[in-house]
């Protein structure tokens, strides 16, 4: 969730883990971000539900695509951008824009966990690392050991016998960065116009960004705030409705 006051400057923002009383946590976020501004709802000039489950929430006065969000926010952070690539904890999207800075195609993923951040936290179970220490081991590169399966239920199969012949958790996991980067580079499609802007809870995990632009062979940045950059586009919209 993202609040943004006058010329889309980001007041705060708040991520929470789903559970089954959606409507809670969102109420709780919203009031969490209001008292930290000295705000109430009633100064709030608009407010878009987006992504999963956005038709349930009873607070937002219209919903918008994750996809036209995901545009929105992304353009008004790094200006210019032309590909944006969103690998969340449920899906993975690659998004064209066009000069003018709409959407001018996209591909997603959303039936397989092995392009998500689902594959990462199954790993990081099986390898018995927090989801929070991801990246190289002290700061050194490992060399990524060999997933090959484009199957999150294979791969896993691949990590217990990865473990069982006594490769390091984190050359696995460094292998597992590279399966993910193989999994979305094959959904960009065409070649990218400039670097590609890397957003989700995916972009944060040390490495991720690296492996994707091996992948892709082109330029990889993670986006300002990118965990909640679809947010900031719902809060951007909200406000020019």
């Amino acid at each position: 969730m993202a609040l943004l006051g006058t010329g889309r400057a980001i007041l705060g923002s708040v991520v929470r883990d789903q559970d089954l009383d959606q409507e809670r946590i969102i109420g709780d976020a919203m009031t969490e971000l209001l008292q930290a501004q000295g705000m109430s709802r009633d100064d709030l000039a608009g407010v878009v539900a987006t992504g999963y489950g956005r038709s349930r929430v009873s607070t937002a006065r219209t919903t918008i695509t994750e996809i036209t969000c995901q545009a929105a926010g992304v353009r008004s952070l790094v200006p210019g951008v032309k590909t944006i690539v969103d690998i969340g904890g449920q899906d993975s999207k690659v998004i064209h824009l066009d000069n003018r800075g709409a959407v001018r195609d996209f591909a997603m993923n959303d039936r397989c966990a092995a392009g998500s951040g689902r594959f990462l936290e199954m790993a990081a179970a099986r390898l018995q690392m927090p989801l929070g220490g991801l990246g190289e081991e002290g700061g050194v590169a490992v060399d990524p050991a060999p997933i090959n399966s484009t199957c999150a239920v294979f791969a896993e199969t691949e990590i217990v016998g990865l473990l069982a012949s006594g490769a390091p958790p984190a050359s696995i996991m460094a292998g597992i960065k590279k399966a993910i980067a193989r999994r979305v580079a094959a959904m960009l499609g065409r070649p990218s116009d400039g670097p590609v802007v890397l957003t989700g809870g995916v972009a944060l995990v040390e490495g991720m960004a690296s492996a994707l632009g091996d992948a892709m062979g082109v330029p990889v940045m993670v986006a300002p705030h990118a965990q909640v950059t679809g947010a900031v586009g719902a809060a951007i919209l909200a406000g020019a409705n």
